[in-house]
């Protein structure tokens, strides 16, 4: 048998510092504190691999501090002999005093009670209570010399021991100031002392400068051994919490690792950063921190997962060091179980382990039991926990298909060994370098780059597969395998018959084995941590410590966890998944075996199979299976076994089912329901439905679109109100200019504070109604900007601004008689030439003509007088185009509008030191306005303000402007043709006022 406990040690963190003198563990968080020699406190993130806070406490060492996690605080004793107490999430000094005369050598904390206690070189202990102020209560004396250490008792949390350099460790209690005993046997000063916190043994350990380390019963007040090794002074000793080691630090820099049952060193560790000082742990980690001259490292010690088992039946066995207990599953549940509530398992005895076991693992029929540590495997009896065989080896693996003890085992030189009813049956050694054996329906065998199957029976390779796993999970019935890697799994599927075919021949098999005897069925990108199989599911843990199980490559979330988990396994009868943690606390969470079944048959295509199962189902997790069935795209099932509305609204959108949906909706009444309820049946142009839910959903533009698009007149009307009632005024205005209903609009755009578009709109198609709107819009402009107000023109004022205003007012008065009727849409061809009409050129051309609406469709036509506002007759050439002559006819305007515009600021500028009137300046908001706002040059090139510029007001100049358009007018009625013709239709988009710019362009070009 091995002579030696196997421990695996991993570096976990480090970080280069000055002197290290003491270091903790937080219990709940990834954090190491770290006191140093040249006066500051570290707090690291071992996982994040950084530095999170850092404290100046002193400008002399540090030799002492701890956490405080359930009050948020780290504590630290310093040179100068005082306490400081801080709180390591703001960094604020909680309380600062002077606690010693001498420097501070030891801080610790009591594990319930509001208390710490504090040592040193002033030969006294002093106890602290913070819910007290942090006043001293008691003073412990009775050291002769430097008080190194003290430590509470975890078993008896009042006791305490210290250690001191007078060469003794004195027991005390919290009641009284004298010691209850002393325990004497270093030939010199005792620098560290600890209590056994693993098991029930009453032990103390010890460290000293002669060189070595003592383990006392505290009872019997004896010393049990005396470990020697160290070259130099044991500055640290303390028994792991978890693992039955000692370890001991030295001023010779190395970590030794002592075996507490037979007190033989197993592993001796130095990285080489000099003196050793202090070591830290935490209960339920195997992980271990020290603090040397050079830095802080910390190191993870054997295996996390602990070493635990579970039958098919929920029989429970596990280990602590080498004491074995069992518990039974099935006799601590209760009815209605929360998922992830623990469990309250009552332990028993079953017997002790010959070894440390690392692992325990049942057999396939849960007859026997195999314990493996040590470089050695036990096998025992389950039930009487009974020896039944034994050997070396560094790996044990079942076959998942025999009841007679078919098992394999690897040594340390590659060798796999496989045995039958206890009894080796075959050995071989595979041609390459062996790094993990694996049990199941097949032997795996893995190296650095590949993983080789081989059968039981004879030990032929079946397979290889280019991947190097971490781990090999086999379903029961071996027809399912999953390879897990480093950051991937894989799912396969064993072609059981064709390699039983392929083996009865007799044949050669490829130096890749059976080429179809493995087929991979899909690959998840998540990291396994453990897992088991259940039917044709797959159940794990990952890294992120979620329970996910995988059907047919659909991972499903069963439950987040809030630890570390381990899988256990499944029990069938009570439809439960179990799990446990290092401290062997054990939860479950409810994962039905006819969802597993159902999803098995579906992906089987099995659907009658599946419709036998559903009944099974709880209807609490019927929507689970449908979202699985919408995964798969089995839409229509999913719809008939979905619980969830708003499932069921989705997929019987998907399905474009009008009827499902309709109900759903009623029944749900949501808005956003009812508007995608409206969507599709537009687009099954179901416009009724449509509508229904449209008023449902109070979609407003949803209406105005569906109205306008079938041309329905009165609908159109009432909708003007819903949306004013609703607030949707841009669609009230929409609909009543659809319907010609202009004053109705204006009156709108002013009731909502829109007077500015107010006037563009009458100057567009009321203009009979520009002077009151100007007038409302002076009004409010008023209080704000009152030059502003007085700058706006009215035409009934300044009609020399307002070009052509007088016809478009004739324009207006006649479309008044114009009586809007309802068209079909089959008038529309009728209609459309007249988009790109012009009323006004129309009218100065002689030749506009507006409708009669008779109750049948249009009538007779009746021309607008505007004789008098015709324009020159422009030579009729019958090889030009009537746009040509359109075109020429807007060139020959727009060049008399600016010599007209030109000859304005002439007159302006020469009368311009002439002007005393003090009005503001009148501007044509509706017209290009640079000429008045833009500033203007004097005769030594220096520019004026505006507010400095008054226009011409003289009586002479605004009569002459009159006069001479009379003129004008006078030669263009002289000149216009008596022809009319007829205009069928008119759209009041089209009117246009001078220069034909529509009232968009209009609003662009005002710049106040």
């Amino acid at each position: 048998m091995s002579s030696g406990m196997s421990i695996n040690v991993k570096k976990k963190f480090s970080v280069r510092t000055d002197r290290v003198k003491c270091v903790d563990v937080h219990p709940t968080e990834p954090w190491i504190l770290a006191s140093l020699y040249n006066g500051n406190v570290f707090i690291y993130n071992y996982e994040a691999q950084n530095t999170i806070k850092q404290f100046e406490v002193s400008d002399l060492p540090v030799r002492a501090s701890r956490f405080i996690a359930r009050k948020q605080w780290i504590i630290a004793g310093a040179d100068d002999m005082q306490l400081r107490v801080y709180n390591y999430n703001t960094m604020d000094t909680v309380k600062k005093w002077e606690a010693h005369a001498d420097y501070i050598r030891s801080v610790v904390v009591h594990p319930t009670l509001p208390y710490v206690l504090s040592s040193a070189d002033d030969m006294s202990i002093k106890l602290w209570d913070w819910d007290q102020g942090w006043i001293n209560t008691q003073i412990f004396e009775g050291h002769t010399h430097y008080v190194m250490m003290i430590a509470f008792n975890s078993k008896d949390p009042n006791t305490f021991a210290s250690a001191s350099l007078d060469r003794t460790i004195k027991v005390w209690g919290l009641g009284s100031s004298t010691p209850h005993f002393t325990l004497e046997g270093h030939e010199k000063g005792v620098n560290c002392v600890d209590y056994f916190v693993g098991g029930d043994k009453p032990y103390l350990i010890s460290g000293a400068d002669d060189r070595t380390v003592k383990i006392w019963d505290y009872q019997n007040k004896t010393c049990v051994s005396t470990l020697d090794g160290h070259s130099q002074n044991v500055s640290a000793a303390c028994f792991h919490p978890e693992l039955p080691l000692i370890i001991s630090g030295s001023e010779d820099g190395s970590l030794r690792l002592w075996n507490s049952n037979t007190y033989r060193l197993e592993k001796t560790l130095n990285y080489g950063w000099e003196r050793i000082w202090t070591i830290g742990y935490i209960k339920g980690s195997n992980s271990v921190a020290i603090g040397y001259d050079e830095g802080t490292i910390l190191v993870k010690l054997g295996r996390e997962e602990p070493a635990v088992s579970m039958d098919h039946n929920g029989k429970i066995i596990w280990s602590r060091n080498n004491e074995v207990f069992t518990a039974n599953i099935k006799a601590a549940l209760k009815d209605n179980l929360p998922d992830g509530e623990r469990i309250p398992v009552v332990p028993k005895e079953l017997g002790t382990c010959d070894i440390f076991p690392q692992k325990l693992e049942h057999g396939s029929k849960g007859r026997f039991v195999v314990a493996i540590g040590d470089g050695e495997f036990i096998v025992y009896t389950a039930v009487a926990w009974r020896n039944k065989s034994f050997g070396s080896a560094v790996e044990f693996v079942w076959s998942n298909q025999s009841n007679k003890g078919e098992y394999a085992v690897r040594n340390l030189s590659g060798q796999i060994k496989v045995f039958s009813n206890f009894n080796e049956r075959h050995s071989f050694k595979p041609p390459f370098n062996v790094e993990g054996l694996f049990g199941g329906s097949l032997i795996a065998v893995s190296s650095p780059h590949y993983v080789c199957m081989y059968d039981w029976k004879e030990c032929r390779l079946i397979r290889k597969i280019d991947v190097s796993p971490k781990a090999i999970y086999w379903s029961e019935n071996g027809e399912f395998v999953t390879i897990a890697c480093e950051s991937v799994f894989y799912v396969l599927q064993y072609n059981k018959e064709l390699v039983s075919s392929v083996l009865a021949t007799g044949g050669q098999i490829p130096e890749d084995g059976i080429a179809d005897a493995l087929i991979s069925l899909e690959d998840v990108p998540e990291r396994v941590r453990t897992a088991c199989w259940v039917g044709d599911s797959f159940i794990y843990t990952n890294t992120a410590n979620r329970l996910n199980y995988c059907v047919g490559g659909k991972v499903e979330t069963i439950s987040h966890l809030d630890r570390h988990m381990y899988m256990l396994g499944y029990l069938p009868r009570f439809n439960r998944i179990f799990l446990i943690d290092k401290s062997h606390n054990v939860v479950s969470y409810t994962l039905h075996l006819a969802i597993i079944n159902y999803q098995t048959a579906i992906l089987r295509n099995d659907f009658e199979a599946a419709k036998n199962i559903l009944p099974k189902i709880p209807q609490t997790s019927r929507s689970k299976i449908a979202h699985f069935l919408e995964s798969q795209g089995h839409l229509q099932l999913a719809l008939e076994v979905s619980q969830d509305l708003d499932h069921r609204f989705e997929l019987a959108v998907k399905l474009n089912n009008l009827r499902v949906a309709y109900e759903i909706a009623k029944e749900s009444s949501s808005e956003l329901k009812w508007k995608q309820l409206g969507d599709l049946a537009i687009d099954c142009s179901n416009f009724n439905l449509a509508e229904e839910c449209l008023k449902q959903a109070e979609d407003i533009g949803g209406l105005l679109l569906l109205y306008t698009s079938q041309g329905d007149y009165d609908n159109i009307s009432e909708l003007v109100n819903l949306a004013i009632k609703k607030g949707r005024n841009n669609v009230a205005f929409v609909c009543l200019f659809l319907q010609g209903r202009l004053q109705e609009c204006l009156d709108l755009l002013t009731s909502t504070g829109r007077v500015p578009e107010a006037a563009f709109f009458a100057r567009t198609y009321l203009p009979s109604k520009v002077s009151e709107v100007l007038d409302r819009w002076r009004k409010e402009l008023e209080p704000h900007n009152s030059i502003l107000a007085e700058s706006l023109a009215d035409p009934s004022e300044y009609p020399n601004l307002f070009p052509d205003f007088e016809l478009s007012l004739d324009v207006e008065n006649s479309f008044k008689k114009f009586k809007y009727s309802e068209f079909p849409a089959s008038s529309y061809v009728k209609f459309k030439d007249d988009v790109e009409r012009d009323p006004l050129s129309e009218v100065k051309s002689g030749s506009f003509q507006i409708p009669e609406v008779l109750d049948n469709g249009i009538g007779v036509t009746s021309n607008l007088n505007n004789d008098r506002y015709s324009e020159p007759e422009v030579q009729k050439n019958p090889a030009i185009s009537p746009l040509l002559v359109r075109q020429e006819t807007e060139r020959v305007a727009i060049s008399e509008h600016q010599e007209h515009q030109e000859h304005q600021e002439q007159r302006v500028e020469s009368k311009f030191h002439e002007v005393q009137a003090s009005q503001s300046p009148k501007v044509d908001v509706f017209q290009n306005t640079s000429d008045i706002l833009n500033p203007l040059s004097d005769n030594e090139g220096k520019t004026q303000k505006f507010e400095d510029f008054k226009p011409l007001q003289q009586q002479e100049f605004i009569d002459q402007d009159l006069t001479q358009v009379k003129q004008e007018n006078e030669k263009t009625q002289q000149k216009a043709g008596e022809e009319d013709f007829g205009l069928d239709d008119l759209d009041l988009d089209d009117i246009e006022f001078e220069g034909g710019d529509d009232i968009d362009e209009d609003i662009d070009d005002v710049e106040v």
